[in-house]
């Protein structure tokens, strides 16, 4: 089992990143891939867990040692595969996370893509006092709309937060909501994503 990976930035996509390392280009799946786009062609440490199933041999990639616990306590709960931990991860607010699983809200967990009434409540019953490991603020960089400095707005940077967002497993309806939203700010991919998975989340 590996821990983490350490090497260059060579890809950063809507779904995964490259970490190039001793000539190997290895494809890890992450909740926002975007967050390291600042970082290509740097060297970055990179958390990793491998999953394996008969018919799949995957990394995924975290950027704390405490997100990938946080991660795989989600992949615990029978329910949520790796795809859907992600999603939940994505939100970037692990705090809201936490904070719905302790005071069971279940109708903030059903947002999140997959989740439905069933495994927000097995969530609970299976997590509620037993993150204790993994609240502390372990997310950089977390989406503060009055803290980010301006960029100009470019397309490009739109639709690959959109691509992220449906890879994430959001419906074509659920993106076109809060698409006209997104298009009158002025961010990078990464806060795009951000404040996308914001407004699912609380609109």
């Amino acid at each position: 089992m590996y821990e983490y990976i350490k090497g260059s930035v060579a890809f950063v996509g809507p779904e995964y990143i490259v970490i190039e390392n001793g000539g190997i280009g290895f494809q890890i799946l992450t909740p926002n891939p975007f967050v390291f786009a600042k970082y290509e062609q740097q060297t970055v440490t990179v958390y990793v867990y491998q999953h394996v199933r008969e018919d799949v041999l995957a990394l995924y990639g975290f950027i704390s040692i405490e997100e990938k616990r946080l991660f795989e306590k989600l992949i615990s709960v029978s329910g949520i595969g790796p795809k859907g931990a992600l999603a939940v991860l994505a939100s970037g607010e692990p705090q809201q996370v936490v904070s719905a699983i302790e005071q069971e809200d279940e109708k903030f967990l059903t947002k999140f893509p997959g989740v439905g009434k069933k495994t927000a409540r097995q969530m609970i019953l299976d997590l509620k006092g037993k993150l204790a490991d993994v609240v502390p603020e372990f997310f950089p960089n977390l989406f503060h709309p009055d803290s980010m400095g301006q960029k100009p707005a470019a397309c490009a940077e739109l639709e690959e937060a959109l691509l992220a967002l449906e890879a994430l497993g959001y419906s074509a309806k659920e993106i076109k909501r809060i698409s006209k939203k997104l298009q009158a700010e002025q961010l990078t991919t990464d806060q795009y994503i951000r404040k996308g998975l914001q407004l699912l989340l609380n609109g």
